[in-house]
Order: structure tokens, then sequence, then C-alpha cells
């Protein structure tokens, strides 16, 4: 005789098994990119209180695939499986809440539900808490709360944690001050492929801080940076390229590298590009792209722009200063 405990628990069982039936042909139909057919599998699983296919339509709701995009329908289902302690659904609501997405923007609530993944050992919401104390959003800022976090995110492998807290040990934030410190830490996140830990280390070896200067590997990490479109890192590779720092003097290269940064709105890179035209380096010599990307660079809060281009305008006559200011003009409208 099957009692009404035992039926429960069958019940309970069968249930079970037939959410999770449904959560997997939703995961299948959703790897072929069947999203439509994803969100009618994981539908009444989700409304069956199975926090994972909830918090998988949140993700649907926000992109947009599956069902028409819906940052408030997407927060209802992530508020849904953070109920149930899910720490994906606690890290997406945060997020939600950071960006004003589906609900009014409330940095201290971004903070709640990030400390809520956090503390499950979620590594990004360890590194986005992180950023909340360090830059004082929704918490007073607290360069060793930050510290605390960013590590616990390094520690588990993610890059940007491991880049943060290089910077916190370069710049003495939170931590004794400690180049050796920042370049392990550096290293991790630009051997993980990360632009700027790759940008960084190269300025380590550049200068010589925390490691042996060595212009070779300074060359080596800024193109990895740059080679990602890292301005900063193709401005900087550009100036070893010009001054034959770690690589053969290639003034060619030197363009290349400095345009492509300039192009970007880089300051830096367009007044070295500026110089290069008024030299004539690689380029033909020409006083109105000198001026035209010294302009440029002083409009982008370049000193040395400035300078550049009161001294290129000397050389010029006034039509051909009016052409360069037309140009640089032109060039700001197509932003």
């Amino acid at each position: 005789m099957i009692t009404r405990a035992l039926l429960a628990t069958i019940l309970s069982l069968w249930l079970t098994a037939s959410a999770w039936a449904g959560f997997d042909e939703g995961f299948a139909a959703y790897s072929r990119g069947d999203y439509a057919t994803a969100f009618e599998e994981w539908l009444p699983v989700a409304e069956q209180g199975n926090a994972r296919a909830q918090i998988m339509l949140g993700i649907m709701y926000g992109d947009g695939r599956g069902a028409p995009q819906n940052y408030a329908e997407a927060v209802k289902w992530y508020r849904l499986a953070a109920a149930q302690g899910h720490a994906g659904a606690m890290f997406n609501l945060g997020l939600m809440y950071a960006l004003g997405r589906g609900v009014v923007e409330d940095d201290a609530e971004a903070v709640k539900w990030y400390r809520l993944a956090a503390e499950q050992g979620g590594a990004s919401a360890q590194y986005n808490l992180g950023l909340m104390y360090s830059n004082g959003r929704g918490v007073a800022q607290d360069y060793a709360e930050a510290v605390k976090w960013y590590r616990l995110a390094a520690a588990q492998g993610q890059a940007k944690a491991q880049s943060n807290l290089g910077v916190m040990y370069e710049n003495g934030y939170g931590v004794p001050q400690d180049s050796a410190e920042a370049v392990k830490w550096y290293r991790l996140a630009a051997e993980q492929g990360l632009a700027g830990a790759q940008y960084n280390l190269g300025l380590m070896y550049d200068t010589g801080e925390g490691v042996a200067q060595d212009y070779a590997e300074a060359v080596k990490w800024y193109r990895l940076a740059a080679e990602q479109g890292l301005a900063s890192a193709q401005n900087n590779l550009g100036f070893m390229y010009r001054n034959g720092e770690g690589v053969a003097q290639d003034y060619a290269e030197a363009v290349k590298w400095y345009r492509l940064a300039a192009e970007q709105g880089h300051a830096n890179a367009q007044s070295n590009l500026g110089l290069m035209y008024n030299n004539g380096r690689s380029v033909a010599q020409d006083y109105i792209q000198a001026h035209m990307w010294s302009n440029l660079a002083a409009a982008n809060g370049s000193e040395a722009g400035r300078k550049n281009r009161d001294i290129i305008a000397k050389k010029m006559t006034a039509a051909d200063i009016s052409k360069a200011q037309v140009l640089a003009r032109e060039w700001l409208e197509g932003e």
C-alpha cells in the first residue's frame, strides 16, 4: 500500500526528473543556436522553480535571444534564481543594478548582490566587488577591501583581478608599494592575453621597474597589446621603433603604429604622428598633415601637441593653416 508520504516522494522525484529532462533539452537547443526552442523548453522548467532554468531565461531576456529583449523580465528571473542562492544569478542581478538595466541604477544594491555571490566564491563577483571598493561605488572607497577581493579572484585565475592587483601593488593602494609584486600579477594576467596587463608589463620592462630594464621584452609585450588594438601600446611601440629601442630603428613601423593609435584618438600618438610628418620621417614632409595631427592632439589636451602645432604654423601660409584646420575638423566630425 502506497502511503501519502511515499506518493509525495515519488511525485517529487518524477517532477525533478521531468524538470531536468526539460533543462537538458533546452541546453541542447541553446548550444546549437536554436534559442526559440531553448526558451520553450526552459520556461516550464523555470516556472517549476529550477534555478538554472531561471537564470538562463534571465540571460535570454537580457540578450534578446529566443525572446524579445526585456531587461525587466531578465531581472525577474535572476531574482527568482538568486532567492534560491544561485551565485550566478546573484552576480547577474548585481550587474543589472550597476548598469540600471530593468531596475533603477543602484550601486548599493549592486554591491549587495556582488557580495552574496562573492562570498560563495564567484571570481567575477569578487572582482566586481573589488572594483566597487576601489572606485567607492555603493560603498565607501576602501583600497584594502578592494585588494582583499581582487586577491581572492586573482587566486582563481581571474585575469582582470590579477591585473588590478598589479595596479594596487605598483601604486601602493591598500598594500605597501611593491613593483616586483606588481610585475608578478601583471605577468599572470598578460599570459592570459589581457591587453591592459600586457601593456603594463611592457611599461615595467621599459622603465626597469620591478624587473631589470629590457627594451626587447618591453617591445614584446607592447606588441601583443598593440595587436589587440590598445592605443597606448600602439603609441609606445611606435616610440620604440622611432628610437630603435629593443628593435632596429624603423620610421615606417613607427608611423604605422602611431597612426593606428592616433586614429583611435590617442593624444600622444597624434602629436608623435604630427612630428613624423613635420620631419618627413618615412612619410613625405607635409606641414598640413603635421599641423592637423598636432592640432588634434592639442584638442585632446596634449601640451606637446599644442607647442608643436604653433611651431609648425610658423612655417605655413595662412591658406595651408586653413586647410589643416579643415582636415582636423573633418576628422573630428567623422569620429
